[in-house]
Parts: C-alpha cells; structure tokens; sequence
C-alpha cells in the first residue's frame, strides 16, 4: 500500500481534495496543540483557505506535552485526511481532504530552540491553541530560558519575551492569539495569565507593555464534533482510498469558529470568504448563549434520562421514539424561544443540531455527557427554565422532569471513594466533585421512598445550585411529581406518560 507523502500527492496519484502543487507556505501561525480537534478544524480550515488563493498560511504544530505525534506527522510529511461524514438538510453527506498547510511539528521539550526560533519569526502572525479546559490555567513556576516551560500559559510568556527580545518590541511584531480551549473568556483569561508571569519573573515594564499595546488575545467559540482516528474503519479506508494515512482524522461537516475581534484582524485570516463558517463579531455572547442553551442544555435536559432508561449514544436515544419525543418537546418549546437571538436563527441552530445529534457516523457515549451533571444542569438548563418561568409563572414541566432524571441518575452507593448507580443494564460510574457526591449520597440516604422529601432536600442544598431552587415558582412540585414517576413506572414510561400529557394539554 503506497504511503501519503506530498510527491505522491502532487503527481495525483491519490484521487482526493488537496491543495495542489504550490511549494509548503511560509510559517504564519503558530499552533499549540496536535490532537484531532485543531488538526480537524482549524487546519482543514486554513488549508480550505489556501486552496482558494485566500490565504497562503503554513502552521507549525508543536505538541503540548512531550507525549504527541509530531513524530507521526513528520513521517507522514506533515499530511493527514479528514473525513467529513454526517447528516445535511435531511441527507447524508460526506468529503475528503488531504490537509498540506502543516509545514513543521515539533517537540518543544526535545527542541525548545526550534520553538523559539519559530516564535521568534518576523513572518509570524498567529498563534493558535487547544491545550483543554486546563491548559489555561494559573500554576506560578520559575522562568527558565533554554528550557521548555511547563504550563501552557507559561510557555506563552516565554516565547513572547523572546519574540520582544528579538524584534526589537516594535508595534508590528506583535502576535494574534486565537485560543480554543472551551473555557468561557479564553484569551482574556490566557493574557491576564501570561501578564502575570512576566510580572513574577521580574521582566521588563516595557514587555508587558508591548503585550497590553501591540498583541492581540481574542475569545473565541468553537464547535464540531470531531471523533478522531477511524479506527474500527482504517483497513477498508485504506482499500479505498489507496494509501495509508495514521494520522486520519473523522469529523462531522458541521462548524462553526466565532472569534471576537476588530475586523481589521478578519482581513489577515479571511476564512470567512472561503465558504467556512467562521464569524468575526464584536460581541460572543450571543454566540455562547445560543451554543450553551441549545446545544449543551439539550444534551444535559437528556442525556441522563435516556441512560437510565437503557440506552448508551446519542444516536440511539435520537432513534427511540419515546426519548426523541420528549427532547423535541423540550427543545422547541422548553429551550428554543428563550435564547435571545432572532426566531428564525435560534430556529435553524436546534435543528441543525438535531440532525447533527442523529449522526450515523458519530458515537457519542451519554455516560461521558453525565460528567458533572449538577454543575452543567446550572449552567446549560437552569437559566431557561428560569426565563420560562418568567414568562409563564411556573417551571415547565419537561426541563422540570429533567431534573427530576438527574436525581434518579445520582442515586447510588458509596464505597471505597468511588459512587456508584445502577440501571437495568447493570452499574455505572457517578463522577462529580465530593461535595455533590456526598450531598447526593446523603440526600437518598435519608430520604429514599419520599420523593417530596429527597426534592426538597437536594432543591434546597445551595451548594449545589448557588441558589435555593426551591424558591422557583412551581419547580418543586413538578421535579417531585416527576421522581415518583420515574421511581413507580421507570425512566421511559414516565417520559412518554409526561410527553402524552404535553400534547394534551
């Protein structure tokens, strides 16, 4: 089997999308992070882009860890394929592309000077990240020149010094930061970070003002769901396509990359012009709403409904009919009209994103959706159920049974540390923080059998809701009516007894 290499590529030996023939282009964008996410988003992107005679951008990726694959990649010529598969307007779709942007990837831990070199590059422009919802995060070590930093954030202030350092600090060597980590304020909150090393580290006052003045760290928003290697497929996608590809990347087509940032800035990375859904705003907020409540809220108000009730993916609980009824339910009428956006946009975002939880091609476990659920439900569900009871004067009831579902999942047992529940199928892993795992643990203990009591118990506990819930006009009763319901009938035949009802009345 022939391997993936740019010769091979350019003599179009591979029947596939790619960016043809033009040599690797200059380094402009930095990249931190080497996992399926960035190399199936914000690289197909910049190569979609360059293909187009839009962009001509090279992106060095460096791991961040000294585990990774850039090792991989180098064997590969820095080439890897996405395979874009899933459902649009009603049909499956599905598209190929050899990614070329790649021009270097390195260990930063074996090759610091490697590092420093590209940060230090005039022709550098941008600097990209997804190092996870930890990486950005404040842990104050020693500045260590000639060796590799140890936290992300620390990283940064060490190659921006020695970018200042290098080119003099002067107003246009400064870098555009586009953080992806799914943390609210991301590069807000990576500034404040790396402003904070350089003033530890005893750097010079004209550093941090080259930083405030000539640098830009912008917030932004991602989302596709981006599976990874296709691995239970790799023999026969290797058949078909006619060459070996290790690094294969599976994603769905749906995207979206909302950045806030003047518009001078879109101008220098215009991937918006290439038919990507990339938005440049002023203001992410609505964005994040609209993601949160929509997306987020809908996979929090079922997912552990449908797990109780049997069933493993968000694909299965999408095709059975009593768990899809009550997520439309709640999704067009529950969650829908309270996200302040345009009816019209809010509309045709939850049904993209029904049809992208129906994806045939994505396994999405609900046990993982589950993690921290207390703390999601706050965030994702409770601030439309409380615009709702603006409205309506009462909970509603189907965002009302979600949490009701949320109780029945936190009943369980605790031993040697670990907090256990169980279903039909058998046990499953309860993960929280010990505060709400001992509230919860307690709170079923004392009042097993009493559903108001157990209600009013854990409604009431504000260090799990940072409010007493109780105080919500009609939640109580109806999340109390709904436990014994689940805990008389089981999870299913309580969703579609409460479903039933909703269409009545």
């Amino acid at each position: 089997m022939r391997s993936l290499t740019r010769d091979q590529l350019a003599g179009g030996a591979f029947d596939v999308a790619h960016t043809g023939g033009a040599p690797i282009p200059p380094v402009t964008i930095l990249q931190v992070g080497d996992g399926n996410f960035l190399r199936g988003f914000v690289d197909w992107m910049v190569d979609v882009a360059n293909g187009q005679g839009l962009t001509n951008a090279g992106v060095a990726i460096a791991q961040p860890l000294d585990q990774g694959i850039s090792g991989l990649l180098k064997a590969q010529d820095n080439l890897y394929t996405v395979l874009l598969r899933g459902i649009g307007n009603g049909r499956e779709v599905e598209s190929r592309r050899v990614v070329s942007c790649v021009a270097d990837a390195l260990n930063p831990y074996a090759d610091w000077a490697r590092m420093v070199e590209l940060a230090s590059s005039p022709a550098l422009r941008f600097f990209i990240s997804n190092t996870t919802e930890a990486g950005i995060a404040d842990r104050e070590e020693p500045y260590t020149p000639g060796t590799c930093q140890d936290s992300f954030p620390a990283k940064v202030a060490a190659l921006l010094h020695a970018r200042y350092t290098a080119l003099g600090g002067t107003a246009d060597s400064g870098l555009v930061f586009l953080p992806c980590e799914l943390i609210e304020a991301n590069g807000s909150n990576l500034k404040r970070i790396v402003l904070a090393h350089a003033k530890r580290w005893g750097l010079e006052a004209g550093f941090a003002d080259w930083i405030e003045t000539h640098n830009h760290f912008l917030n932004t928003l991602v989302d596709r769901i981006v599976p990874g290697y296709p691995r239970d497929e790799a023999a026969a996608l290797t058949a078909k396509w006619g060459y070996e590809d290790k690094l294969a990347v599976a994603a769905e087509p749906f995207h979206v990359w909302v950045i806030e940032g003047p518009a001078h800035l879109a101008d220098e990375l215009p991937l918006h012009k290439a038919g990507l859904d990339v938005v440049w705003t002023d203001d992410l907020q609505p964005y994040r709403t609209r993601k949160v409540r929509i997306l987020n809220g809908a996979h929090t108000a079922s997912a552990l409904a449908a797990y109780c009730a049997g069933l493993d993916t968000v694909k299965s609980m999408m095709d059975d009919p009593a768990v899809s009824a009550y997520l439309n339910k709640v999704m067009f009428e529950e969650i829908v009209p309270y996200v302040p956006l345009p009816e019209a946009e809010r509309q045709d975002y939850a049904r993209t994103i029904m049809e992208r939880f129906g994806n045939p091609y994505i396994r999405h476990e609900l046990i993982s959706i589950t993690l921290n659920s207390v703390s999601k439900w706050q965030v994702r569900v409770l601030p439309s159920l409380k615009d709702a009871v603006v409205r309506n004067g009462r909970a509603p009831a189907g965002l009302s049974f979600s949490l009701a579902a949320l109780l029945r999942f936190y009943r369980g047992t605790l031993a040697d540390g670990a907090y256990t529940g169980t279903r039909e199928a058998g046990s499953y892993p309860i993960s929280d923080n010990a505060e709400v795992i001992a509230a919860m643990s307690a709170a079923w203990a004392a009042h097993a059998g009493d559903a108001k009591a157990l209600v009013a118990a854990v409604l009431s506990d504000t260090r799990l809701w940072k409010e007493d819930l109780t105080a919500i006009p009609g939640l109580a009763a109806r999340v109390a009516d709904s436990l014994a319901a689940i805990e008389a009938k089981g999870m299913k035949a309580a969703m579609a007894d409460l479903v039933a009802d909703l269409v009545a009345g």
